[in-house]
């Protein structure tokens, strides 16, 4: 059982790095990618867990990028599976984005505290040590001071991109941040291309761009797709002779996704390592 898309609390997750690894022995999960968002963080204490948990641990990140198409900029999120986090481009990309989140955070709680009982302390306060600050943070905050009930709640409606304390971050171009994964040795995936209540997607023209670019795959079996979606994304991945991939996107008590409810083929996960720079770490190798 492989689920290659997961969050510690070293981004927007609830559980420890530790914690997920756990979490994915007690699904009967037997591969995890440990996926935070612009940060590896939380991977030598992932990696550290290996042994105990028995669960073997792909080492990745998903980037926050921007893909500027003729009907305006798209948000897309980018998997980078088994790159040298030290690569100096990619590096540079992933601590200029996490800067930039903290000053968007902090704006955003300046807006949310002319109308509601919050303050920075409390968004600090929902954040652990060295995490990726995001929206989550600020709906925790937001649950933590009875403005709303939970997460879901906060991103349909105050935190929500059409609102009016929303404030975008900076985040690299999506083609670009694909060459800086392939210049790391990495290799990288579109998360949820149709993940439309999330946000606009990009179109197939898009897709078919990005793919001259070097992506690699795409993340067809997700929480957040139709069976549609997903048997399109299956087809598109096969004419532009992509890599598919499935995962829960776990973030813990976060979001309702379970580990391993959409799952990776063993062979996609061999053509990953194949084509990656690191190892799968698996505790009968360590």
């Amino acid at each position: 059982m492989i689920d290659l898309h997961t969050h510690s609390c070293a981004s927007d997750g609830t559980d420890t790095p530790r914690g997920v690894m756990e979490a994915a022995a007690a699904a009967g999960v037997t591969v995890v990618a440990l996926t935070d968002h612009d940060t590896t963080a939380g991977w030598d204490e992932a990696a550290a867990a290996v042994p105990d948990t028995h669960v073997a641990l792909v080492r990745g990140v998903e980037i926050s990028t921007r893909a500027h198409t003729p009907a305006g900029g798209v948000s897309v999120h980018l998997l980078a599976y088994l790159h040298d986090p030290q690569h100096p481009t990619l590096r540079s990309e992933l601590e200029r984005t996490r800067d930039d989140r903290v000053q968007r955070a902090r704006r955003m709680a300046e807006r949310l505290a002319e109308d509601f009982p919050l303050t920075w302390d409390d968004v600090v306060a929902q954040t652990h040590d060295g995490a990726t600050v995001g929206r989550p943070h600020l709906a925790d905050a937001l649950v933590a001071a009875g403005v709303v009930a939970h997460r879901d709640e906060a991103f349909a409606t105050m935190l929500h991109p059409g609102a009016p304390y929303y404030v975008p971050h900076y985040a690299p171009d999506t083609a670009d941040a694909v060459r800086a994964v392939l210049a790391a040795g990495g290799v990288p995936v579109m998360a949820h291309p149709r993940a439309g209540t999330r946000g606009r997607v990009v179109t197939e023209d898009t897709i078919a761009e990005l793919a001259q670019a070097g992506l690699a795959g795409l993340e067809a079996d997700h929480r957040d797709h139709t069976d549609p979606d997903r048997a399109r994304m299956r087809d598109l991945a096969r004419e532009l002779g992509l890599l598919v991939t499935g995962s829960s996107d776990y973030h813990g008590a976060g979001k309702h996704n379970r580990l391993g409810e959409h799952r990776t083929d063993p062979a996609v996960l061999a053509e990953i390592e194949d084509r990656g720079t690191l190892e799968v770490l698996r505790p009968w190798t360590r």
